[in-house]
């Protein structure tokens, strides 16, 4: 990794509350291409290339705002689809279009998805319809079956 992705990569890591102290940052390539970015020797970033994303396993993950989705929905979300307005049965107010989300179950409030809103919560909440969540990272997907071993 060059210096300017190195900075890049401090710099949006440093937003999900990264902090050098932590531990140290490393970087590794998948077979299939993909970027993870390992702490202490955990899989805690994944990126596409031009953005990062914290995993489900990532301390961080719990500042992010909450969509709370019915045990209808958790099949289709822990297989990688987007969520569904309907399925939706409590949400963080507040957050906007663009904003990263943890979409978790009813029952246990476990994190099950790592998504980006499609429409803010108020549009969420008016329209009670359609697509709402790109769904970016799952439990199960090959981000999450990564580990150090």
């Amino acid at each position: 990794m060059n210096h300017r992705d190195a900075d890049r990569l401090l710099r949006a890591v440093s937003s999900f509350g990264f902090s050098e102290k932590h531990g140290k940052l490393e970087e590794a390539e998948t077979e299939d291409g993909a970027h993870v970015y390992l702490q202490d020797g955990d899989v805690v970033y994944f990126g596409d290339g031009d953005s990062v994303y914290p995993t489900l396993r990532c301390p961080c993950i719990n500042s992010f705002p909450t969509v709370v989705v019915d045990m209808g929905a958790i099949p289709f979300i822990c297989k990688g689809a987007d969520v569904m307005a309907p399925g939706i049965k409590e949400m963080t107010p507040g957050f906007d279009a663009g904003a990263l989300v943890v979409v978790r179950d009813i029952n246990h409030r476990k994190a099950l998805a790592l998504g980006k809103a499609l429409k803010s919560s108020s549009e969420i909440e008016a329209s009670k319809k359609g697509k709402v969540i790109q769904n970016l990272h799952y439990v199960g997907d090959k981000v999450w079956g990564l580990t150090s071993d």
